[in-house]
């Protein structure tokens, strides 16, 4: 994946984006999801746990911040898409049967007209 912040506010950006990575990392959410959440509810839990440092980060955003938060948003979407089709090709996967038309051929042939 190429790197999609820009060279001239490479810092600003990649600063909050290293904390918010970094803090995701550190969030325990199967923890969450075993105990029934949906994935909405743990996203909201997290937001609340951290809504200090995110305050802080947001009193430092710019348009270009916005514009690549907008990117990664449109990259996780992405993301989401492709572990959804990958299960759904796995689940698809899983129910083929397969037939051996050798011996079908075999049967219709032995039948009298």
């Amino acid at each position: 994946m190429k790197k999609i912040v820009r060279e001239e506010n490479n810092n600003e950006s990649e600063l909050w984006f290293n904390w918010l990575t970094r803090k995701l990392n550190s969030y325990e959410a199967f923890k969450e999801f075993d105990s029934g959440q949906n994935p909405e509810d743990v996203a909201n839990n997290f937001i609340e746990i951290n809504s200090l440092g995110i305050s802080d980060i947001f009193d430092k955003f710019n348009e270009e911040d916005k514009e690549t938060l907008d990117q990664f948003q449109k990259l996780t979407e992405c993301e989401w898409h492709i572990f959804r089709i990958l299960k759904k090709q796995l689940e698809n996967r899983n129910k083929v049967t397969f037939v051996d038309f050798k011996k079908s051929k075999k049967s219709k042939g032995n039948k009298t007209l």
